[in-house]
């Protein structure tokens, strides 16, 4: 039921937005990532026995609500890279400030989701190879190359605050990936589960499968977002430019370290995590 509830709640939205009925014309982005998280939770809890929604409703929830102020982040690194604006959005400050909080909230959900069906995807491939999931991550040292590498991520996510104006624009590259040097060092120290390959590469098949539907239900929709990112403008996938899809992987890879840290933070989360899953294993 899920799963159909699912994909009616996407085919419904995008018919209606492209034939300009609201809500859905406005509300398509929301409307439908939530539609895509019904449909990947369903396939995951058929193909594992568990997933998000079904065996751990009250982290999910907490992914959720912790979505908003992880992406609220970039929110303000755009004030100074100025990469992207939004339009159509209702006048309405609490009406638009709900149609925020929804859009956000379904972001590293969306990613997640993404991720574990990248997971079931490769499966085969990782027979014996994956080794054993669950279980509770040892706290690694930091030293030497982990230190390294938080200086890196500093240095990458202080970098457009440093550069002059002008060039500022130029310096997305460095926030969308900052956090992962930055923070995976710090996850493993405090314990919680770090990059390893197979996650990378879930995670990032996850990045670009997720960016793609992102810029397709935005491109029709009336409130939406559009970039002004100075390269490539004449070359465009829906509103994105095309360099710009290389950035939704790594995106989603630091959607995973920030979380992760987020979690690590926060104790009350541990107790809601089932016991031997791991995310976007």
């Amino acid at each position: 039921m899920m799963m159909i509830a699912g994909l009616a709640i996407m085919l419904v939205s995008e018919a209606a937005t492209l034939a300009g009925i609201e809500p859905f014309a406005s509300w398509n982005t929301p409307i439908c990532w939530t539609g895509f998280i019904l449909v990947a939770d369903a396939i995951v809890y058929r193909a594992r026995g568990n997933s998000w929604i079904r065996s751990s409703p009250r982290e999910f929830a907490a992914l959720a609500l912790a979505s908003i102020p992880l992406w609220v982040v970039f929110e303000g690194y755009n004030l100074v890279i100025r990469n992207w604006i939004y339009v159509g959005l209702p006048e309405n400050t609490g009406l638009r400030l709900f149609g925020y909080a929804w859009s956000f909230a379904t972001i590293s959900p969306a990613i997640f989701e993404g991720a574990e069906l990248a997971a079931i995807a490769r499966a085969p491939r990782r027979a014996g190879r994956a080794g054993r999931p669950g279980g509770d991550a040892r706290p690694e040292p930091v030293e030497g190359r982990g230190l390294l590498l938080i200086a890196v991520g500093l240095v990458m996510l202080a970098s457009p605050f440093v550069v002059p104006g002008s060039i500022a624009p130029y310096f997305a590259a460095p926030v969308f990936l900052g956090f992962i040097f930055l923070l995976d060092p710090i996850n493993k120290r405090l314990g919680e589960e770090g990059l390893t390959r197979d996650r990378t590469i879930n995670l990032l098949l996850s990045g670009l499968l997720c960016g793609v539907l992102w810029e397709f239900w935005n491109y029709w929709s009336r409130a939406k977002w559009i970039y002004t990112v100075p390269i490539m403008q004449q070359w465009k996938i829906f509103e994105m430019p095309l360099p710009g899809y290389l950035g939704f992987p790594p995106f989603a890879v630091e959607c995973f370290t920030m979380y992760v840290f987020v979690r690590g933070l926060s104790g009350s989360l541990r107790s809601s995590r089932v016991r031997g899953r791991t995310i976007a294993l």
